[in-house]
């Protein structure tokens, strides 16, 4: 059933999250890592309403210490999965993990089979992205015919490169993975923004890293982006289940006073009740 909230958006022109190949009515994008069992994964993500979620492909991040496979607990026919390359510090490892998610959701016949997030770190101290192997992974991937959607900085130039070469989706950072500092530089993903959208008003940007609670995807998407991905803020928070609950619908409220358009800020007050039309008494006498 249409939710109130939908019937808002679609008044006010608001239209399907588009990535690639690949629509969805949800602008939420949620990982499945760090969870204390897949069933309460399951449940979450069920919770925050997600179409699509993302699934680190290398063989260790798939099973856990029971050997289970992670790909068993997750319901492909609601869910397209987005395979990333977490985990990945040099372009050949990130082309030949990304080679490895195709192949992987090509066997169980997944629409996420053309498409990739990509992540190539710099340390895993900081967990930040490396901008020059990012940018070569990207190109050999493009040309490999992947649907690249890039995890990077919130520089704005490295963004416009990655553009520029192919990518179906740049996804500036909020702030590093899973530190829950939320958006860090509003300024920043501002002039992505601007950058990113100036000759495609309908590119699609994703803040992805460092959301740690509701509000931090509601500024997120208060600023104009098209959608927030997230995972630990879900995942380690005290209960996981009204966490992503509250995710859901932070990002709805942030979109719909995105497309709403706030008022200007100003340094004085402005009173609430009109002042032409009241009648002055008169004076005594």
């Amino acid at each position: 059933m249409e939710t109130a909230v939908q019937r808002s958006t679609k008044s006010l022109g608001d239209e399907a999250l588009v990535i690639g190949h690949h629509r969805f009515t949800s602008r939420l994008i949620v990982g499945t890592g760090k969870y204390a069992s897949y069933a309460l994964m399951a449940e979450a993500l069920a919770l925050s309403g997600t179409q699509c979620v993302t699934v680190a492909v290398r063989r260790e991040r798939l099973f856990d210490s029971e050997g289970r496979n992670l790909l068993d607990a997750l319901d492909t026919s609601r869910y397209t999965l987005l395979p990333n390359t977490a985990g990945c510090f040099t372009a050949d490892d990130a082309v030949r993990v990304a080679r490895l998610g195709r192949e992987i959701l090509l066997g169980i016949e997944n629409p996420g089979a053309d498409w990739v997030k990509l992540e190539v770190l710099a340390d895993k101290k900081t967990l930040l992205p490396d901008p020059v192997a990012t940018l070569e992974a990207t190109r050999r991937l493009v040309d490999e015919k992947f649907q690249v959607l890039c995890y990077t900085t919130d520089d704005p130039v490295i963004a416009r490169r990655l553009k520029e070469a192919g990518a179906a989706s740049v996804m500036p950072a909020g702030s590093p993975i899973g530190s829950g500092q939320g958006v860090l530089n509003p300024n920043n993903i501002r002039i992505c923004l601007e950058y990113l959208k100036e000759d495609d008003p309908d590119y699609p940007v994703i803040v992805d890293a460092g959301v740690g609670t509701a509000s931090d995807v509601t500024i997120a998407m208060e600023l104009g982006v098209d959608g927030v991905l997230l995972n630990t803020g879900i995942a380690h928070a005290a209960d996981p289940l009204g966490m992503a609950r509250a995710m859901k619908a932070a990002l709805e409220a942030g979109r719909l006073a995105y497309l709403s358009g706030r008022i200007p800020r100003r340094l004085y007050a402005t009173a609430s009740s009109p002042e032409e039309g009241v009648i002055t008494p008169a004076k005594p006498r």
